[in-house]
Order: structure tokens, then sequence, then C-alpha cells
């Protein structure tokens, strides 16, 4: 029989599985978000306030902060708004074609990166997906054999016959 210790640490491990499926949503909806706005969104020039690239070797980022002038008048600023390294020689500029739908999760879009962040956010999705049914396979499993068969830790050990 499993102990109540084993038995609820089986099933604290859960949270992985869950995690993972919480990933997979919101890397979903980042990646449909990026795509509505690059579709539907006014496209704009944006100024490039602050650039920021890290090269080194335990650190590589990159971000930087936007302020977009509407048509209207209004104005619109982002801070510090984090880019994949990898396309972040693509924004190295004063200003920047984007593409803005107020309101929306994703308010302002890069237009010349928008469409590979999109993808890269699927692709992450579905990493994230596959890691939710990897683990919780697992965990059921772990979950199933405590039930049937005990925590295997505390079996006594029997001496082989002399």
């Amino acid at each position: 029989m499993a102990s109540k210790t084993s038995l609820w640490i089986a099933r604290l491990l859960w949270l992985a599985p869950a995690l993972m499926l919480f990933l997979a949503v919101n890397q979903t909806k980042v990646a449909f978000d990026l795509r509505q706005t690059l579709r539907q969104g006014m496209p704009a020039v944006a100024e490039v306030t602050e650039y920021r690239r890290v090269d080194r070797k335990d650190v590589t980022n990159a971000e930087l902060s936007l302020r977009v002038r509407l048509p209207d008048g209004a104005v619109i600023s982002r801070e510090k708004m984090a880019l994949p390294y990898t396309l972040a020689f693509m924004v190295e500029k004063d200003s920047l074609e984007v593409r803005v739908l107020p309101g929306a999760d994703q308010e302002i879009v890069i237009a010349s990166i928008a469409a590979t962040q999109s993808r890269i956010a699927a692709i992450n999705a579905a990493i994230s997906l596959f890691g939710f049914f990897f683990f919780g396979a697992g965990v059921f499993w772990w979950n199933r054999y405590l039930r049937k068969k005990g925590d295997p830790a505390l079996r006594t050990q029997a001496t082989p016959p002399a």
C-alpha cells in the first residue's frame, strides 16, 4: 500500500501536465492575436525610442521600446518589448513599419517579423501540447501504479534462499 505522502505527491504531479496545457492554450492565443493584429491592424510608422541587445555567451536577449503616432493624433508607447533574439537584427533601425489594432491584446506588431513571431508561438503551443500528453501519460501511469501495487520504496526485500 502506498503511503499518504506518496499518494499526495503523485497527485501533486498533475500540476506539470496542467501547466503544459496552460502554456499550450496561452501560446495558441498569442499566435492568434499576433496574426489578427497583422491582418486587421492599420499600418503606421513607429519610432524606436530604445533598442537593447545582449550578446553575451550566458545571456542573449533583445528588447525595444516604441512610440507610434496614429493618424488621429493619438500616441501609443510600448516599453521594453521582448523580441526573439534571432530576429533582433531585422529591427535595428530608427523607425519601423508596424500594424496597430487599438484595444487588441497585441496592439502593436512589427510588420516585418510578426508572421515569424506568430509561427514561433504556434510551434511553442505544439511543443507544450506534446508535453501535456507526455507528462500526463507519465503521471497517469504513476498514479495508477501506486493505487494498484503501492509504493515500491516501502516494499521489503525478500532474501533469496541459500
